[in-house]
């Protein structure tokens, strides 16, 4: 069974040599720890060029039906840190009032996340990496300069590490700045603090959460310059969606042209450089491992790997973005191991990016609030039947107006549909736009989504559709688990 985590009262000083306070701080150095190392942009069809990856899937249990609430940077991260869909959230998109950091912040979210519960549980929390679209370390913001939310025992945060060279990162209250030697290599830069945090920790004593969250394979997908020729020729895939219109498809994407000779060409030399820049998160998923193991923590230690959502890149005719409803935009990457965790395990279960939050909750024995929309995870990871999960996962999206500013826009080949509100289930994906245009894909039948038959459906279906989706959209907190479950 999966390793127990609701033993033990937080709150007691962990080095505190009061009595009272002991059997605290045992019950806190008992509690698993958690390795979460999150990507950018990362489609499933990166899988294979990912070694250690696929050591981690041999080893724990992968999810075949991870879906995201939005795919989009802020809004994802959003959902992973709190538990909660979009429309609960209110942070809809990358920037503006209703998007990014300052959403994120504004809308008291960071008062209550993960880290908040988990360090409130006696946790050394560590956040790296990228946060939200809009926080720079240069900014003061309540005062702070850098800034460091709530619940972060360590915060090695940069602002625009997309281009892995050239950034300056907030280690805690001060700026390190980095140049552009082969050290100062983002992705690298981070592994070494990573490690060093799982050592320190460990030393401690203290039970820990680190997420590890990469700007890679994110354009402009910068690889490290000793894997900047790393599979010569390497292509694009071209499944049968590849340069395909569905059958019927809603008016914004029946306007996708055919791709030119020099369109498929890019797409190829960028699908390589995405490939060539996950070889060091690929790399720095091991070299965690291997920290977990040399401290000896790593039988009672879940590493999670996933992604903050898909990515296009030539299918459906859309070049290089997401934010659409298909399995390339919506359907991602989950890989957790540790204890108890089943080995080689596939769960087909309608799990999302909401149950995050209470996953990490429960396993450090903090208590999920009401509001919290997902739903933890661990009944799963032992092998437990994916019988009695949620059978449909909500996808939202808000139009995203081009923004110079915004890396999301990917050079302006990013396509932003319009709105629209989706709900994906084991057998059929539906989509309902603001304007009414609707689609309807059978997954059975129609696994690469290419046949719109919504308007084949009876009347009284779409109507049973609509109403279960509406339920979706305006669900919140334990409503959510039941209107999942249509």
């Amino acid at each position: 069974m999966v390793f127990s985590a609701q033993s033990g009262v937080g709150g007691a000083t962990p080095n505190s040599s009061h009595p009272a306070t002991q059997p605290a701080a045992a019950a806190a150095a008992a509690r698993p720890n958690i390795v979460f190392v999150l990507t950018d942009d990362m489609s499933s069809n990166l899988l294979p060029y990912m070694p250690e990856v696929k050591k981690l899937q041999a080893q724990g249990t992968s999810f075949s039906d991870f879906v995201v609430s939005n795919s989009l940077c802020c809004p994802s991260r959003s959902s992973i840190f709190t538990g909660e869909y979009p429309h609960n959230t209110g942070v809809l998109g990358n920037d503006g009032p209703n998007g990014g950091f300052q959403a994120f912040h504004d809308n008291g979210l960071e008062k209550d996340t993960f880290a908040t519960a988990l360090k409130s549980k006696g946790y050394r929390t560590a956040m790296m990496g990228k946060y939200l679209n809009g926080y720079n370390p240069k900014d003061t913001v309540d005062g702070q300069q850098p800034y460091v939310p709530p619940g972060w025992s360590q915060w090695d945060v940069v602002g625009n590490g997309y281009p892995e060279y050239g950034y300056k990162l907030a280690h805690n209250h001060r700026i390190e700045p980095h140049g552009k030697k082969n050290k100062d290599y983002l992705t690298d830069v981070l592994s070494k603090k990573g490690q060093s945090f799982i050592k320190k920790s460990a030393a401690a004593n203290k039970p820990f959460m680190l997420e590890v969250a990469l700007f890679t394979p994110h354009g402009p997908s910068r690889p490290a310059r000793r894997d900047k020729k790393d599979f010569p020729g390497l292509t694009a895939p071209h499944g049968p969606a590849f340069d395909k219109l569905p059958t019927d498809a809603p008016p914004w994407l029946a306007r996708q042209n055919p791709l030119t000779r020099s369109e498929k060409n890019t797409i190829d030399r960028k699908f390589r450089k995405r490939a060539q820049s996950l070889q060091a998160v690929d790399k720095l998923l091991g070299k965690l491992r291997e920290s977990l193991t040399r401290a000896h923590v790593a039988d009672r230690t879940y590493v999670v790997f996933s992604s903050d959502n898909g990515f296009h890149l030539g299918e459906y005719r859309l070049k290089a973005g997401k934010q659409t409803a298909f399995d390339t935009d919506v359907r991602v990457p989950l890989v957790i191991s540790g204890p108890g965790v089943a080995a080689g395990r596939t769960s087909h279960a309608q799990v999302s990016n909401i149950d995050f939050a209470p996953t990490f909750q429960k396993i450090g024995g903090a208590a999920v609030a009401s509001r919290v929309d997902g739903h933890s995870l661990l009944p799963l990871l032992d092998g437990g039947s994916d019988a009695g999960w949620r059978t449909a996962n909500l996808i939202e999206h808000r139009h995203a107006e081009r923004s110079p500013d915004d890396p999301d826009n990917h050079g302006g080949e990013s396509v932003s549909p319009p709105n629209y509100h989706a709900m994906r289930t084991t057998s059929y994906t539906y989509v309902e736009y603001d304007s009414g245009a609707k689609e309807y894909y059978n997954l059975r039948s129609d696994p690469d989504e290419l046949h719109n038959i919504a308007g084949r459906l009876s009347r009284a279906r779409l109507a049973k559709l609509h109403a279960a989706l509406t339920r979706l959209e305006n669900c919140r907190g334990d409503g959510c688990w039941s209107a999942g479950r249509p």
